[in-house]
């Protein structure tokens, strides 16, 4: 479990086992809904701070999945200033119930460290990518540039990035979460093999999204 989780689930275990402990020296009803209210709240942030290992896929010029979900998006956009032309757009919609850790989509260095405040609509929707409050992280790779969007929902409203403009990162690398569903947009250069479509299920640090050729662009 990631440190956001102990943070909040020690607090709710200290409430349960004082509630049990109350209970026991002055027994009343209160205390086991107490208890049981608070060891619930304990185990489910527990549950959605988990944070399970995963297996790097080997290989070059690949772009993995920055987190768990469902693809709700794979769409062309006509002009990324960062990407520096035409890009594809992947968007994964992280469910409340999905891992919210983070990862790297291919290994680089960061140039590009941006948050960008907005709105909160749900994550799901497409306008999401444009008009909710995001951490854009844009990573220069030996085969181009990637950019990942770490990007809020409704219920989501913080966002964690623990890397800078400047750090190495590798590909798998956790690197933030985002609290209690959200999204993640990787954009890759045009011409990338993509090789997700709308619907399906990836998994961060794994799931293979797309494979970039020796310049970024167009696959030979």
């Amino acid at each position: 479990m990631v440190r956001d989780g102990w943070v909040m689930v020690i607090p709710l275990a200290a409430l349960a086992a004082g509630s049990v402990v109350i209970g026991y020296l002055a027994p009343g009803a209160i205390w086991i809904v107490l208890a049981s209210a608070f060891g619930g709240l304990a185990l489910f942030v527990g549950f959605f701070f988990r944070d399970p290992a995963r297996q790097v896929p080997p290989g070059d010029g690949l772009v993995i999945s920055g987190g768990d979900g469902k693809v709700v998006t794979v769409e062309e956009i006509e002009n990324d200033a960062f990407i520096g032309g035409p890009a594809t757009q992947i968007s994964v919609f992280l469910s409340i119930v999905d891992v919210h850790v983070n990862r790297i989509p291919i290994t680089g260095v960061v140039r590009l460290r941006r948050r960008i405040e907005g709105e909160f609509k749900l994550a799901f929707k497409d306008e999401a990518s444009g008009d909710n409050a995001q951490m854009v992280l844009g990573i220069e790779g030996d085969r181009g540039r990637v950019l990942i969007k770490q990007i809020v929902g409704f219920v989501a409203r913080r966002i964690v990035c623990n890397v800078n403009e400047g750090d190495e990162v590798r590909m798998g690398d956790r690197f933030g979460l985002i609290r209690f569903g959200s999204r993640i947009d990787v954009i890759v250069p045009a011409g990338a093999e993509i090789r997700v479509k709308n619907g399906d299920r990836v998994r961060g640090g794994e799931t293979i999204l797309g494979v970039l050729n020796d310049t970024g662009s167009v696959l030979k």
